[in-house]
């Protein structure tokens, strides 16, 4: 299975639905604050088919599924079976802790290329997802691979596992996942509440260099992405200028939406569009791109492409600190929703990164 863009019709990779704020589970660090609770306003089966064609229309290939977790609605497979009637590829990332009986059988049956969220061994992973829930991922785990539908892992990077990291790539290599995600935090939802789980620049520099060591040592088994902007920078101080250019260009899928728009567009639970998940946003902020049920994909991509606003972020002297007099801001420019959560503007610096750039180096 091949996620590059050039596979895609339309001018983005995926369009990525947040299904629902229900969750049966509590990890600390979770960036919507799911609950047991369905989320105000969700939208209905019928307007989860709307979005389904508005995807397809939208020249987008494929349809990914998020939550909270997605197989808590009960009408996740109706709207998959829709999805898939329309030609698009679905895929799904879930906890794991349904993936079972009638549920996994509709998963095969439909053929969703579905993820599971794991964040190392069974202490670690259970300190940050609850007591028990490292063992329901596991046999998630070796149901998908049996099922041949395994698509990737995905794990948070925090001050608790970024130790802890390899285990996810030893699975994936051992249950034949097509790739694994390591995710950076950013100050929303719960994560708001649970700052001391924040890696420091010292941390991440040293996690993110480790990661690479893991890209290598399983390279041509799986893929290994990591989303953090800054992991561009730290690649390409370990590459050559050719191989790095066509890892950056092929393989990097870390870019900072409002720079790249990095192949995707986010629809949340009840219809907003938004250009990441890792934000927490009111209908008044200037990054908010309409809801679905009263404006379309396409008028809300014309609309980025005309905006002032979005435009700006093309000319990285928008940057302010650290950013802005960076000599990799071209290849990464840090991630802006993380700067904006610390700092109420979005063109300061991003404070996850260690790196000092060049000219502010004393002589």
């Amino acid at each position: 299975m091949d996620f590059t863009l050039t596979d895609n019709k339309g001018p983005l990779l995926m369009t990525s639905w947040r299904a629902t704020g229900a969750c049966n589970a509590r990890c600390k660090y979770c960036n919507v604050d799911a609950t047991g609770k369905h989320a105000p306003r969700e939208m209905t089966t019928q307007e989860a088919f709307h979005l389904v064609d508005e995807v397809k229309s939208f020249g987008v290939r494929w349809f990914g599924i998020k939550g909270g977790e997605p197989l808590t609605r009960p009408d996740i497979f109706e709207i998959v079976t829709y999805a898939k009637s329309k030609g698009l590829n679905v895929c799904l990332l879930t906890n794991g802790a349904f993936v079972d009986g009638k549920i996994y059988d509709n998963l095969v049956k439909n053929q969703v290329w579905s993820s599971v969220s794991i964040d190392g061994p069974e202490e670690i992973n259970d300190q940050l997802r609850g007591e028990g829930s490292y063992w329901k991922a596991l046999a998630a785990i070796e149901k998908l691979s049996k099922g041949k539908i395994l698509n990737g892992l995905a794990a948070a990077i925090t001050t608790v596992n970024y130790k802890h990291l390899d285990h996810v790539a030893e699975l994936a290599d051992k249950y034949h996942a097509n790739f694994v995600w390591y995710n950076h935090l950013v100050p929303s939802g719960r994560a708001k509440a649970t700052m001391d789980l924040t890696p420091t620049p010292e941390q991440y520099e040293w996690v993110l260099n480790h990661i690479w060591d893991i890209t290598e040592k399983y390279r041509g088994k799986f893929e290994v992405h990591v989303h953090c902007p800054h992991f561009a920078r730290v690649v390409k101080q370990r590459l050559p200028e050719k191989e790095f250019n066509e890892w950056y260009e092929k393989e990097f899928h870390g870019k900072c939406t409002y720079f790249a728009f990095g192949g995707y567009l986010s629809v949340t639970e009840n219809g907003d569009l938004i250009p990441c998940f890792y934000t927490d946003l009111q209908p008044s902020e200037p990054m908010m791109l309409g809801n679905i049920r009263s404006k379309s994909l396409s008028i809300a991509w014309e609309e980025i492409k005309a905006s002032k606003y979005y435009n700006k972020f093309q000319d990285r002297n928008v940057l302010k600190g650290k950013c802005g007099v960076c000599e990799y801001r071209e290849i990464c420019g840090g991630c802006r929703n993380r700067a904006y959560a610390y700092t109420g503007d979005i063109t300061e610096s991003d404070p996850a990164c260690v790196y000092v750039p060049l000219s502010l180096r004393k002589k």
